[in-house]
């Protein structure tokens, strides 16, 4: 599981912003990437997942390079670290409830509840100060193809 992984990784990273399932042309998304063809229907029913639900859950714990969020739809979104900066730039003008980071936990009962923590708790230091020298503009320009989705 762990060259699985790292192909996750490298393809969150090589394409910037991708959805987890939701279908959204032009954006990629994470299941039909893992599975090599489109899903129809439930990624839950498929035959490869288990191993879907693991590698997710694999990839938010890996978050030092990748955010998920609800940027795109209200779906969930996972976002490469290098456009956290435009992103943050851009949150007061985008709303910012979109850059919430977004995981779930087990309660105690066994089920499973959607946390989010706000923007200002998760993001680094240092990439706050690099959204701070950015320009509006030079943030639409990085986040070009996302915003247009």
């Amino acid at each position: 599981m762990q060259d699985n992984l790292a192909d996750l990784l490298a393809f969150v990273e090589r394409e910037g912003m991708v959805l987890e399932s939701a279908r959204r042309p032009p954006m990629p998304n994470l299941v039909e990437h893992i599975v090599g063809e489109p899903v129809h229907g439930s990624w839950w029913g498929h035959l490869k997942g288990r191993e879907i639900y693991a590698l997710l859950n694999a990839l938010r714990d890996a978050d030092t390079e990748v955010a998920v969020c609800k940027f795109i739809d209200g779906k969930n979104t996972y976002i490469h670290r290098r456009l956290w900066a435009p992103c943050a730039r851009l949150a007061a003008i985008l709303g910012p409830e979109r850059l919430d980071r977004v995981h779930s936990v087990h309660t105690d009962k066994g089920h499973h509840k959607l946390e989010r923590i706000a923007l200002v708790e998760w993001l680094p230091t240092e990439v706050a100060s690099a959204a701070a020298e950015l320009t509006e503009d030079e943030a639409r320009v990085l986040l070009d193809r996302w915003l247009a989705v």
